[in-house]
């Protein structure tokens, strides 16, 4: 209970933030390959100095992970894409279509 010589509150605010670190363009290892090169480029993503990290990345990571990962994407890609992306562009129109709108930040 809000004791009565107490300041009115303003109405509490919800804030939704739907972050997507992103997916390959396509279930297919050059696709996979462009999404990892640039993803694992990420300094903060990897935190591993870049002069230990880049030679592991282009003579390790990239020339097998490619492969083998877009045959685990080839097993859940829809017909409407990366399944990632859709649901969360699904998800972004619905909270666009909410009764109370949320205003996008930029």
């Amino acid at each position: 209970m809000t004791p009565p010589d107490h300041p009115s509150l303003p109405e509490p605010k919800v804030g939704v933030l739907l972050i997507n670190l992103g997916t390959p363009d396509a279930p297919e290892a050059r696709a996979v390959r462009r999404y990892l090169a640039e993803f694992l480029s990420d300094p903060r993503v990897i935190e591993i100095p870049a002069i230990a990290w880049k030679p592991i990345l282009h003579g390790i990571v990239l020339r097998t992970r490619p492969r083998k990962s877009a045959e685990a994407y080839n097993q859940i890609w829809t017909n409407e894409g990366s399944p990632l992306r859709v649901i969360a562009h699904q998800s972004t129109a619905q909270f666009k279509r909410s009764e109370r709108p949320i205003p996008a930040c930029s």
